[in-house]
């Protein structure tokens, strides 16, 4: 029988009257405990459901340091949060995060960082013991937030490299490899004048697609590759489609650095009365929804977002349960998807 009332909540001391056990043995299992028998574990948590106790969050940290939270921090955006949230990319990697969080009981809070002034809030939230720690997504080379979370000694994983020497965990894709990928496929088709739509400089994944595609490109005797540059929106991709045609107008194949700009470059291509593929072969990057959606289907080159931001929240996770773990990190391997577009 439950011994809440209208008047008072359970406390701990009804648990452990409940469950025929200490009120430090009942402290210990709710708190997580490991030294502790199944037997004791098992009387305290339908103790627990009994009773209808909830444990006192703050209470909780003060007894282990913990407070059960992580922070998801978005940086080294535009500062427009409308870019930030229309963006599949932002979206899919959320998402991963807050599936494995959630099996572990954790549920993230956003923190958008795209100034000084909001990163050092960021800082200065986990540092206050607003978050255990933080999952750093940041896009740009020159990004200051990683350095500023190890400067601070606080637990933190990044989504992709840093872009200075930065002791800090993180996980990424292998770009270049990608790139080589979508090399191959336009190559493999015949295509004899080839261009690509690259992402913004500042990002690390836009040079490193970019890099890797000219690479791919070379050793198949292509010295040169014509490039427009886009910021990974779907408007800056028709405008570097554009761009394209007006300068190549005889361009038989085209590599976009993310799915909304080639999404843009596919609506180009339409509206300049050029067929894809058959005038006109188009690999995307991502396998992000557009590609899914796109007509014809984009051809693309996949990332694993939701595994990688499962990984980067394991990461943190055992960074925090044992804070001299060195930094480590993971490469994902990129896969083509053959869809109609190449």
């Amino acid at each position: 029988m439950s011994t809440k009332s209208a008047d008072r909540q359970p406390t701990l001391e009804d648990v452990a009257l409940v469950a025929g056990v200490s009120r430090a043995t009942a402290s210990r299992v709710i708190n997580g405990s490991k030294k502790v028998n199944a037997q004791m574990i098992r009387k305290v948590q339908r103790a627990v459901k009994t009773t209808g106790y909830v444990p006192n969050t703050a209470a909780r940290t003060l007894v282990n340091g913990k407070t059960g939270s992580i922070a998801l921090v978005l940086s080294g955006s535009d500062g427009s949060a409308e870019q930030v949230f229309g963006d599949p990319f932002f979206g899919r990697v959320a998402g991963g995060v807050v599936k494995h969080l959630s099996n572990e009981g954790i549920h993230p809070s956003l923190v958008l960082a795209d100034s000084d002034e909001a990163r050092a809030k960021a800082i200065a939230y986990v540092r206050r013991g607003g978050a255990d720690g933080a999952l750093l997504v940041s896009t740009h080379a020159d990004d200051p937030l990683p350095g500023l979370f190890v400067d601070e000694r606080l637990p933190a994983v990044l989504f992709a490299r840093p872009g200075r020497p930065t002791p800090i965990s993180f996980v990424d894709l292998d770009h270049d490899k990608g790139a080589a990928l979508a090399a191959e496929r336009l190559v493999a088709r015949g295509c004899r004048n080839i261009a690509t739509i690259s992402g913004p400089p500042a990002v690390l994944a836009a040079q490193d697609r970019e890099k890797g595609f000219r690479q791919a490109m070379a050793q198949h005797g292509r010295p040169y590759v014509p490039v427009a540059i886009g910021n990974f929106t779907r408007e800056s991709g028709e405008l570097a489609m554009a761009q394209l045609l007006r300068d190549h107008p005889t361009l038989d194949g085209v590599f976009v650095a993310n799915d909304l700009m080639a999404e843009g470059a596919l609506q180009v291509l339409r509206d300049h009365g050029r067929r894809v593929p058959d005038d006109v072969a188009v690999v995307g990057f991502d396998d992000s929804l557009p590609a899914r959606q796109a007509e014809p289907g984009l051809t693309t080159i996949a990332q694993p977002l939701e595994e990688m931001s499962a990984e980067m929240a394991r990461l943190l996770l055992a960074r925090i349960a044992d804070p001299t773990i060195q930094p480590t990190s993971v490469i994902f391997s990129p896969r083509l998807v053959i869809r109609e577009s190449a």
